[in-house]
C-alpha cells in the first residue's frame, strides 16, 4: 500500500489539487485577527471575513476572493513560513511542522463531518464582519487552540 501524498511529499512538492485538498474547511483562517502594535501579540476574534459562509465555513466566492477582499492571503508554502496566525489545527501548518494530519481531517476520515464533530470547525461560533461592529469586542482564544478530542459516550 502506498503512503498518502501528505506523508511522502513536502508542501512545495504537492500538486495544486493536493494542496487544495489539505484545507479541511474549518474556517478558522478566515477569522479576523488583531495584532497589538506595541507588543505584536496576536489576538483571535470570532468575526469572519464577509465572504465566509458562516453556516458552511467555506468561502462564498473562492474564485474571486482576491478581487473582493484585497487583504485575503494566497496561502503558499513560502507565505506559510512567514506567518504566525494559522491555527495549530491547520493541515498546512501541521504538515510544515512535521505533525501530519489529525484523525478528524477529511483526507483521513473520508468525510467533512468529522471537522465539525471534532470541534475544529468554526461553524456555530462565528459571526460575519457585516454584523460584528468593533473587532475588539469579539476577541476569543478558541481559534488559536487545538480542538478538544470528542467525548465518547
Amino acid at each position: 500500500m502506498t503512503a498518502p501524498f501528505w506523508q511522502t511529499k513536502t508542501l512545495d512538492e504537492m500538486t495544486a489539487e493536493e494542496w487544495e485538498s489539505l484545507c479541511d474547511g474549518c474556517g478558522r483562517c478566515c477569522l479576523h485577527k488583531l495584532r497589538d502594535e506595541e507588543t505584536q501579540a496576536l489576538s483571535f476574534t470570532n468575526v469572519a471575513c464577509r465572504l465566509l459562509d458562516t453556516a458552511t465555513c467555506r468561502c462564498s466566492d473562492y474564485e474571486n476572493r482576491f478581487a473582493k477582499v484585497p487583504d485575503c492571503i494566497q496561502l503558499t508554502p513560502a507565505i506559510l513560513r512567514e506567518i504566525d496566525w494559522l491555527p495549530p489545527s491547520c493541515a498546512y501548518r501541521r504538515i510544515e511542522e512535521g505533525r501530519g494530519l489529525p484523525s478528524w481531517h477529511p483526507l483521513r476520515s473520508g468525510t467533512s463531518d468529522t471537522v465539525v464533530t471534532s470541534g475544529a470547525s468554526a461553524r456555530g461560533r462565528i459571526i460575519s464582519e457585516r454584523d460584528a461592529g468593533m473587532l475588539e469586542d469579539h476577541v476569543t482564544d478558541w481559534p488559536g487552540r487545538n480542538p478538544r478530542a470528542p467525548r465518547l459516550r
